[in-house]
């Protein structure tokens, strides 16, 4: 488990983050995306329809950034280099514990028939800090 720096802990219950992901053609792919950090095992998690390119650049290229801005002060952010590690969530068991963060937001909604989703843990390689 990564301990993440005291002064920057707030950010990661942000309720957005930017995923950035290595794309087959060499180039970066960076999506607004929904984040837990989940206190109990303190591992950040993502929930992505296998469908989407990010999904796909990860299962290729395991390495990513997940990047958080303070929107009251965006000098003072948190980066979070990280290898993904994808999991399935066939019965949407952490797509629920997910969408509770947003209101209980329904993330099926999102998905078409024949998708499925899976967890993604970010597993830390370094965490980057800016401002305080």
């Amino acid at each position: 488990m990564t301990k993440f720096p005291e002064s920057h802990e707030d950010l990661l219950k942000a309720d957005v983050a930017m995923l950035a992901t290595n794309g087959r053609d060499g180039y970066p792919q960076v999506t607004a995306i929904w984040f837990l950090f989940d206190e109990q095992d303190g591992m950040l998690k993502l929930s992505l329809n296998t469908s989407r390119q990010k999904v796909k650049n990860l299962q290729e290229h395991p390495e990513c950034t997940l990047f958080m801005l303070d929107t009251k002060n965006p000098y003072r952010t948190l980066e979070v280099r990280a290898r993904a590690e994808i999991q399935p969530d066939t019965d949407y068991a952490f797509a629920k514990k997910l969408g509770a963060k947003y209101g209980g937001a329904d993330l099926s909604t999102n998905d078409r028939p024949g998708e499925t989703r899976v967890v993604v843990l970010l597993h830390p390689v370094k965490v980057n800090t800016w401002g305080s």
